[in-house]
C-alpha cells in the first residue's frame, strides 16, 4: 500500500488524434494468440533486461516512433474532492521551518522523520488510448516521493531548528522519463488485455523492463541505511540527509527479484527477512539478510503456485509468518482476457508460520476465513500459538473493480460506513467491504487450532497499524491506527484518514450502557478537526519508558485551507492529544 513512512531519531541516522473503430473481440483473440510465445519468454527471463546497446540504438527509435503514432497518452480524471492526492513538486533544497503551533517537547528526541508515496510526472497518472484500447494506471502507482522533516536542538537553550525537504526516487525508469520529458512507459496493470499484452510487448522493446519502477510505498532502515521501496522491484538505497537515490540493493548481488514494502528485523538478531513477489516461477521467495546488510544468509523457494502479492511479511521470536490472501498477479489471465491483478473473495486465505532459517516443507498452514488484510501489527509467541494481529477487510482496494465498471461509484461503496450497511459476511451487498477492523488469529502450532476475533467494533474503520518497534515479534500491549473517515472517504472514492487510534490489547473494552466487558479491546481516538487528515503515521518512543512512552507523528492535509502540517501527539495517558503543529507549504504539480 501506498503512503508509508519512518521516523528515525538521531543515532539511527547515517497532436489531437482522429478515432479508429474496430472489432476489440477480433483483436483480443488474435492478440492472445500472437502474444503467447512472447509471454512465455518473458516468464522464463528476468523481468530487469539488458538489451544490447546495439539492438537499442537500431531499433528503439522505429519503436518510439510507432508508439507515438498509435498510442496517445491522456490524463485520467480527478475529482475534487481528490485534490489534495494530486503530486507536487520538488522544492530543491531544503527550507527552515519558522511556522510551529505549541512547543516542542524537551524530551523529544532529534532526528529525521520521512514519508514516502506516489507522486506521478508530468502532473498525475496517465492512460493510454490506441488500436488496443485502453490501458491506465491503478492508484498506487506514480513515482515515490520522500517527504523529510529534520528535528535538531539547538544547544542550551531549548529552541529547534526544524527543515523540509522533498525528492522524488531516482529510480533508472524515473531518469529514463525524465530525459525524455515526456510519459513513455505504457500504462500495464489495469485496461483491455490487448491494450496490457501490447504495453508489456512495446515498453519490453524499447527500455528492457515491462514496467516502471515505482519505489513509492515504504521506508525503511537496516544497518544505519535508508531505503526506498515498492513490491516491483528491488530497494533503492537513499542519502538520509540528501534524499539523493544512491543505488538499487540486491544484498551485493544474492537478491535478484522485488522486496515485499514490509520487511521485519528479527528479534534478537538484527537479521532482515524479507519476502519477494514476481510474476514468474518462483513466485514467492523469502530471504534472511545478515544485520549488517552484507550478506544474503538463507534463501528459500516458499513453493506457491501462483503470484500472490505478499505486502507484509511477519516475525515472531522463532518463526517467519507468511500471509497468503486471495490477491493475485497472473499474465496468463491478462493472455485469455482476464485482469493482470484480481482479488478472490472465495479463493486462499492463509497464514504460514515457518521456523526463521526454514524451508517451503517446514512451513505450517492455517487455513482462516476468507478476507483482505495488508498490514499486520505485530505477531509473537504465547506457549503454543503464534499470534499476528493485523488490519482485516472483506474486500480488496486494489486493483479496483472489473475493468468498464464505474470506478468511483465501487470505491464510493465499498468506502461506506459499516454501521448504515448489512453486516452479515456472507451478504451479496457490495458497500462498506472495505470497512477494516483490527483482527486477531491464534495460530496453535502444536494442534493446528485456528481462533480468530474482530479486535475492535464498527465505530471507525482503520488501517496503517503502527506500534512501538522495540516491541516487533515479542508481545506487546498497545497498538496504533490511522482512522478512516468513512463519509469523506466514501465522497471523494479515496480513502481518507480522519484520526488516530490507540488500542489496548490487554484490556477488553467496557459498554457504555451495560457496564459489561465487551469481546473487543479498548480503543481511544483522537480524530483531527473537519477536513483534516492524515497519512503516514509513526510511533517515536521516548527511549527508556515504557511501551507507549512516546509520540505519534504524522502529516496531515487541511483542504479547507490546503495547507499542510506535521502533527505531534502525545501517546502515554491520559488520552492522546497534539502538543505542537509545524506549518509546511508545498506547491501542486501543474
Amino acid at each position: 500500500m501506498a503512503s508509508s513512512a519512518i521516523a528515525f531519531q538521531q543515532a539511527n541516522c547515517s497532436a489531437e488524434r482522429t478515432s479508429k473503430s474496430f472489432n476489440l473481440g477480433q483483436l483480443k483473440t488474435s492478440l492472445s494468440t500472437a502474444f503467447k510465445p512472447f509471454l512465455k519468454k518473458i516468464q522464463q527471463v528476468p523481468l530487469r533486461i539488458d538489451l544490447p546497446s546495439s539492438i537499442k540504438n537500431t531499433s528503439v527509435s522505429i519503436v518510439d516512433a510507432f508508439v507515438d503514432l498509435v498510442f496517445e497518452f491522456v490524463d485520467q480524471p480527478v475529482l475534487p474532492s481528490q485534490a489534495n492526492f494530486a503530486p507536487v513538486d520538488e522544492i530543491g533544497e531544503a527550507v527552515k521551518i519558522s511556522i510551529i503551533e505549541g512547543k516542542i517537547p524537551d524530551s523529544f528526541p532529534e532526528g529525521v522523520y520521512i514519508r514516502n508515496g506516489p507522486n506521478p510526472l508530468f502532473g498525475g497518472f496517465k492512460s493510454t488510448l490506441s488500436i488496443f484500447g485502453r490501458s491506465s494506471h491503478i492508484w498506487v502507482e506514480g513515482e515515490g516521493m520522500l517527504h523529510a522533516l529534520y528535528f535538531t536542538k539547538e544547544d542550551g537553550d531549548g529552541n529547534w531548528t526544524i527543515s523540509y525537504r522533498n525528492k522524488h526516487v531516482e529510480t533508472e525508469t524515473f531518469e529514463l522519463e525524465k530525459r525524455r520529458n515526456k510519459p513513455s512507459f505504457i500504462p500495464t496493470v489495469e485496461g483491455d488485455s490487448p491494450a496490457i499484452l501490447s504495453a508489456y510487448f512495446f515498453n519490453w522493446l524499447r527500455f528492457g523492463k515491462v514496467n516502471k519502477l515505482i519505489s513509492n510505498t515504504n521506508v525503511f532502515k537496516h544497518a544505519g541505511k535508508l531505503y526506498s521501496v515498492a513490491e516491483n522491484d528491488l530497494p533503492q538505497e537513499v542519502d538520509i540527509f540528501l534524499l539523493k537515490t544512491l543505488c538499487d540493493w540486491d544484498v551485493n548481488g544474492a537478491w535478484n527479484r522485488p522486496f515485499t514494502s514490509h520487511p521485519k528485523t528479527a528479534p534478537g538478531t538484527g537479521e532482515l527477512v524479507v519476502v519477494g513477489a514476481d510474476a514468474k516461477r518462483p513466485f514467492l521467495v523469502l530471504g534472511v539478510i545478515s544485520a549488517d546488510g552484507k550478506e544474503l544468509i538463507h534463501k528459500v523457494d516458499l513453493k506457491f503456485n501462483r503470484c500472490s502479492l505478499c505486502h507484509e511479511n511477519g516475525i515472531t521470536e522463532n518463526y517467519n509468518v507468511i500471509i497468503d490472501w486471495g490477491l493475485s498477479i497472473d499474465i496468463n489471465r491478462v493472455v485469455k482476457g482476464g485482469p493482470l491483478m484480481r482479488y478472490d473473495k472465495e479463493g486462499c486465505a492463509r497464514i504460514g508460520v515457518m521456523p526463521r532459517y526454514g524451508n517451503a516443507d517446514s512451513i505450517r498452514w492455517f487455513k482462516v476465513k476468507a478476507n483482505c488484510t495488508f498490514h499486520i501489527f505485530n505477531c509473537f509467541e504465547d506457549g503454543d500459538e503464534v499470534i499476528v494481529r493485523g488490519c482485516r477487510a472483506l474486500q480488496s482496494i486494489i486493483p479496483g473493480p472489473d475493468f468498464g465498471l464505474n470506478k468511483f461509484e465501487w470505491f464510493s461503496k465499498g468506502f461506506e460506513n459499516r454501521n448504515s450497511t448489512d453486516k452479515t459476511e456472507g451478504s451479496s451487498a457490495k458497500t462498506a467491504e472495505f470497512f477494516t477492523h483490527a483482527y486477531e488469529w491464534r495460530l496453535n502450532i502444536k494442534n493446528g487450532d485456528v481462533v480468530e476475533r474482530s479486535l475492535t467494533g464498527d465505530e471507525f474503520s482503520m488501517d496503517f497499524p503502527m506500534i512501538n518497534e522495540q516491541f516487533t515479534g515479542y508481545r506487546n500491549k498497545y497498538g496504533y491506527s490511522q482512522l478512516v473517515d468513512s463519509t469523506a472517504s466514501s465522497t471523494s472514492g479515496m480513502a481518507k484518514y480522519g484520526g488516530i487510534a490507540k488500542l489496548y490489547f490487554d484490556e477488553p473494552d467496557i459498554h457504555a450502557f451495560t457496564g459489561r466487558y465487551d469481546e473487543v479491546v479498548r480503543v481511544e481516538y483522537h480524530m483531527f478537526p473537519k477536513a483534516t487528515f492524515c497519512s503516514g503515521a509513526a510511533f517515536v518512543p521516548k527511549g527508556g519508558g515504557l511501551e507507549d512512552d512516546g509520540w505519534i507523528i504524522t502529516y496531515v492535509h487541511h483542504e479547507d485551507t490546503n495547507i499542510s502540517q506535521v502533527s505531534h501527539c502525545l501517546s502515554q495517558k491520559p488520552m492522546m492529544h497534539v502538543q505542537f503543529m509545524v506549518i509546511l507549504s508545498l506547491k501542486k504539480t501543474k
